[in-house]
């Protein structure tokens, strides 16, 4: 399938997710939302307008500053979110499930299910328009994880929402919108986690043989001095996916047991024997 095709595709489905969510849970339970769809909400709440209308309205100033700073196929994959997710809005409108026994399962859901949708959307380059296109602004200029920056404008919005919100159900918002950021940065960040180990040894060039040999991993030797002996070290750095890492101290101990170990979770890796070697389990 075509890159672009594929990442459309991809949007849509997140989309679709996000907007059988809001109704399926948020709306049926009058839980409120963050950013421009928290907004939408209040409006549905006090004044019965369609979210899916009311949602596209109100993103058409942020999709011209999503053109102008995001970038031309930013902005076209933002235009393709927004829309898709406002009529999915409307599309699904039918489906809602009032949880009035439990609350908190209904706050739960919503955010799992809105987080995910968030975050196909977000991996495959696009956002629903609203606070989305703030949020990947500061993600590319500033470094700030996208959900805890779409964490912090939802206070904002949900401080509106009191308006037709008792405490309880700000309170049960709060909960969705956190389960909602944790989930769109799993989702980000991949759910299968890599390790990164760099080791300390007087057998450093015996251990990496090994680990090339015996494991099929690449391995780096960089050039280390120890702070209280003043004696060159070699260091040795090396990352292996979380299924081998038990192998891997194993056989780190049976060379050196005295090897000195740093054991770090890393969330992305590209190259040859993960991303570039199909032989190996990709790690994303």
């Amino acid at each position: 399938m075509n890159h672009h095709l594929r990442n459309i595709f991809a949007i849509l489905v997140g989309s679709a997710i996000m907007g059988f969510g809001i109704n399926y849970f948020n709306i049926a339970n009058r839980l409120a939302e963050g950013g421009i769809t928290g907004i939408t909400l209040l409006l549905k709440y006090t004044l019965n307008l369609d979210p899916g209308i009311t949602n596209l309205v109100l993103n058409i100033p942020l999709l011209f500053i999503g053109w102008k700073m995001l970038g031309r196929q930013s902005a076209i994959y933002t235009i393709i979110g927004t829309v898709a997710v406002s009529f999915f809005l409307t599309l699904f409108s039918a489906f809602r499930h009032p949880m009035e026994n439990d609350t908190l399962l209904a706050a739960l859901y919503a955010g799992v299910t809105v987080g995910l949708g968030l975050g196909i959307v977000f991996r495959f380059g696009g956002t629903t328009g609203g606070v989305d296109i703030i949020a990947r602004l500061f993600n590319k200029h500033f470094g700030w994880s996208i959900g805890r920056t779409l964490f912090i404008f939802d206070l904002f919005v949900i401080g509106l929402s009191l308006y037709y919100l008792n405490l309880d159900l700000a309170m049960y918002t709060l909960v969705a919108l956190f389960v909602a950021a944790r989930v769109i940065d799993f989702v980000q960040e991949g759910s299968y986690a890599a390790k990164a180990v760099m080791i300390i040894s007087d057998h450093a060039v015996d251990i990496s043989q090994r680990i090339m040999q015996e494991m099929g991993r690449g391995a780096t030797l960089l050039k280390g001095r120890g702070g209280y002996t003043g004696l060159d070290k070699e260091v040795l750095y090396c990352v292996v996916s979380r299924n081998e890492i038990v192998r891997f101290k194993n056989l780190i101990h049976e060379t050196d047991p005295h090897a000195f170990i740093i054991i770090n979770d890393v969330h992305e890796v590209f190259g040859e024997g993960f991303t570039l070697d199909e032989k190996k389990q990709p790690i994303r």
